[in-house]
């Protein structure tokens, strides 16, 4: 399927997508609210809706940085999915979707743990084939996991996409610092403090956060068990992990992404591993894609066109 970017001001297509209707009928396919156990004391959120008729297989989508199962790109996304007769399942990280209460800590951009839990439970039913979209922080999730379980996903997971993922946590980190990323920093940083602020009231330390990286140098690292946001950065980027993904996996990505550099896309780690596919446009922002034509949000259409064609690299 062919793109055309609505605009090409990357910034605009980045904040319009977040207003653009996801044009999502809730009474066509209802949705399903269920909590569901990951861990000792921990417990997210998925909604599920379903359609009619036998589904064709399940698309399991994880947000991004502050996001949510009701961010406009997952409810975009679920709308290409059921109209392709998949199961749409919008998963919560932990903390996330108004789960504060049912965690002891919230989530970090590596934690894998509580959606292999969910999967685990989902695939128990025997209802595959299963697909993951992870979108920003949430594809460094989802292409982490196929990672980290290598060959044992084959068989289960049939296959993986990131659409503008930070590879790099520390080299998007910085990018997120430069003057023309100030209204994303902001947003993400005052969504931070508050949401922590929630799950561990009159925690310390948080009014001289200014950054991300200040953030997760005094929240996130800490909290985890990493020495600062430099270790668990390095640890946790899924770029040290794409080398052992063994199912198919599509990144996609534009170009002119203010808040990742694109050169991150042309590290040797994705053209050594032929499992990977890398689908490039020029314009689309940081999680924009906005197209000129019907569907609007244009990777909803580039999913399912690749899981339909055999999980192919989709045409732009």
């Amino acid at each position: 399927m062919s793109y055309s970017a609505l605009v090409r001001n990357p910034h605009l297509l980045t904040i319009a997508s977040h207003f653009w209707p996801s044009g999502l009928d809730e009474r066509r396919f209802p949705v399903e609210r269920a909590r569901y156990r990951a861990g000792p004391g921990v417990e997210v959120l998925v909604e599920t809706q379903r359609p009619a008729g036998a589904p064709a297989g399940q698309l399991v989508m994880v947000h991004g940085l502050e996001g949510s199962s009701r961010s406009g790109y997952m409810k975009s996304m679920a709308r290409a999915a059921l109209e392709a007769g998949l199961v749409a399942h919008r998963f919560n990280l932990r903390s996330c979707g108004g789960m504060e209460r049912f965690v002891p800590t919230g989530y970090h951009s590596g934690m894998t743990c509580d959606l292999l839990a969910f999967l685990r439970q989902l695939g128990g039913a025997g209802r595959g084939p299963f697909y993951l979209v992870g979108f920003s922080l949430g594809g460094n999730v989802v292409l982490k996991l196929a990672g980290e379980l290598g060959e044992e996903a084959r068989g289960w997971i049939d296959g993986v996409c990131g659409i503008s993922t930070p590879l790099d946590l520390a080299a998007c980190a910085r990018r997120l610092e430069e003057p023309q990323n100030r209204i994303y920093a902001r947003r993400f940083v005052r969504r931070l403090k508050r949401r922590v602020g929630r799950i561990q009231p009159g925690i310390g330390g948080l009014s001289r956060v200014k950054t991300v990286w200040e953030f997760d140098d005094l929240i996130t690292a800490p909290a985890f068990g990493f020495r600062d946001a430099a270790e668990y950065y390095a640890t946790q980027s899924c770029l040290r992990y794409l080398e052992a993904i063994r199912v198919p996996a599509l990144l996609i990505q534009a170009q002119d992404d203010p808040v990742i550099p694109f050169e991150l896309f042309e590290r040797p780690e994705l053209s050594r591993n032929p499992v990977l596919e890398l689908l490039v446009v020029e314009h689309g922002g940081h999680l924009g894609f906005l197209s000129r034509r019907r569907p609007r949000f244009w990777p909803g259409k580039a999913v399912v066109e690749w899981i339909q064609g055999g999980l192919r690299r989709p045409t732009c």
